[in-house]
Formats: structure tokens, sequence, C-alpha cells
């Protein structure tokens, strides 16, 4: 009976220490939030925020130790800006807005956000430019803005971002070449650049990235020569280059062509070992840059 007891308190100290660190969000956090739904037309969200209730109730929130740590509002019928005040999580690690109707620019302090693992921003109409403070978040493991209407070119402080794995950047009107910095981020598995004015050599650099699995570069102006270089990337299961202005696809002679899930490219004249590959072809939304809620 007494160890009945012993355990029934304990399991109620438990659930109201949770409680109690879920309800405790400072005004201060819960007011950026209340930014976020008013900015975003929240009472014509799919699923809108009861802003009565407790912050740990509202869709999407995540709350521990008295922080939000992650908003996740996933195709979610989210219309209009970002508000500034978003840089003022700083306990956030997970912001997920993709597949929205999200408008205007990327709050510029986006970039104080320091404990940021997951930003994804995918399938919205965010226009501008991308902050060159990026290199300041130095936990972020996503970046994925595909399918916006980003300009401007790719600061070279993307080669800051160490824990980076998947940097997804395709269908926007970025220009200016890929920054050689790139090459720093040992972790990176999938690169995607798809569909921008890129233009420029592909930078030696690349070579380094060993752990990267997807690579696609496909419907630039990126040109000169494949990097030999390119038969370091041991690890590479897809890679896309084609509709682009290369001169020379040697560096592509230098891989190993059985490593390849798929492969695409315009060359018609490489060594025959590549003629002959039956690849799987596929279109980027095919890929792993396809986005999904995280929560399904």
């Amino acid at each position: 009976m007494i160890r009945l007891i012993t355990f029934c308190l304990l399991l109620s100290l438990s659930f109201y220490t949770t409680l109690a660190n879920e309800l405790g969000v400072s005004q201060k956090e819960k007011n950026v939030l209340i930014d976020l739904f008013k900015s975003t037309n929240g009472e014509k969200w799919t699923t809108p925020w009861d802003l009565e209730s407790p912050v740990h109730t509202w869709k999407g929130i995540k709350v521990k130790d008295n922080h939000v740590v992650e908003i996740n509002l996933f195709r979610n019928n989210l219309e209009g800006t970002l508000p500034e005040s978003l840089g003022r999580l700083r306990r956030l690690t997970h912001l997920n807005l993709a597949f929205n109707n999200i408008t205007g620019v990327l709050p510029k302090d986006i970039v104080k956000l320091e404990s940021l693992k997951v930003l994804r921003l995918e399938m919205n109409r965010i226009k501008g430019s991308l902050p060159t403070g990026i290199g300041h978040l130095k936990e972020l493991q996503v970046f994925s803005m595909f399918n916006n209407f980003l300009s401007g070119s790719i600061p070279p402080t993307f080669g800051e971002l160490e824990n980076l794995i998947e940097l997804n950047l395709s269908s926007n009107n970025l220009k200016g070449i890929i920054p050689n910095t790139i090459g720093n981020l040992s972790k990176l598995e999938a690169l995607g650049l798809f569909e921008n004015n890129l233009e420029g050599s592909i930078p030696q650099e690349m070579g380094k990235l060993g752990q990267l699995r997807e690579l696609v570069l496909a419907n630039n102006q990126l040109g000169g020569e494949i990097p030999t270089e390119f038969g370091q990337l041991a690890s590479l299961k897809i890679l896309q280059i084609q509709n682009n202005r290369f001169n020379s696809y040697k560096g592509l002679q230098e891989m190993n062509t059985k490593q390849f899930l798929v492969f695409d490219t315009d060359e018609k004249t490489l060594n025959p070992k590549f003629n002959d590959i039956q690849l799987q072809r596929t279109r980027m939304a095919d890929t792993k840059f396809e986005d999904v809620d995280e929560n399904e």
C-alpha cells in the first residue's frame, strides 16, 4: 500500500511539474506567437489557435522548460508576413511553416535564433535575399526554402553551418556563383540548388563533401568543367546536373557509376560505361527534398 501511495505521489508530482513547465511560457514569448497569429491571418488558418487557451494546447506548439521550442504549422493556410519578433524565441529549435502562403521577406532577426536546428519554409511566396548572418545559426541541421521567390546570391556564410545536413534552395531566383565555402559542410547529405540562375563553375571544394548523397544542380547556367574532385563523392546516390552550360564532363569519369540511383546529365559523349548505365530518371519532387509534415 505504501509503495502504491508513493508511486501515485511521484506520478502526480511529475504530471504537475510537466504542466507547470508548459503553462510557464513567459508573456514575452506568448506575444511573439500572437504576433505570428495576427500577421499570418490566424483566424483563417486551417486549424487556428484559441488565444484564450494555454499556449501548450495550441496546434504545432511544443513547450519545454517554460520556453517555446517548436512551431510546426505545416500546410495550415498561413497568409501574410513573418513578424520581426520571431527572433525573440531564443530557445526555438524547430520552425516548420512549409506549404503555406507566406509572403514578404525573412525577418532580419531570424539569425538570432541560435538554438534553431530545423528551418523549413518551402513552398511559400517569400522574396528578398538570404541573410548574410546565417552563419550565426551554428546548431542548424536543415535549411529548406525551395519554391519561393528568393533573389540575390548564396551567402558564403552558409559554409559556417558545420552541423548542416540538408540545404535546399531550389526553385528560386538566386544568381551568382556557388560559394566555395559549401565545401566546409562536412556533414551535408543533401544539396538542392535546382532551377535558379546560378552561374560560374562548380567549386572543386565540393569534392570534400564525403557524406553527400544527393546533389541537384539542374536547370541553372553553370559552366566550365565538372571538377575531377567529384570522384571523391563516394556516398553520392543522386546526381542531377542537366540543363546547364558545362563544356567538359571529364570529372564524371572519375566517379564510380555503380553508386548511382539517379544520374541525369546532358553529356552524350561520355565514356561508354556511362552510356550503358540503365538508371532511374526522376524529377526534383521525387527526391527527399519533397517536404513532409515532421509530425506525420
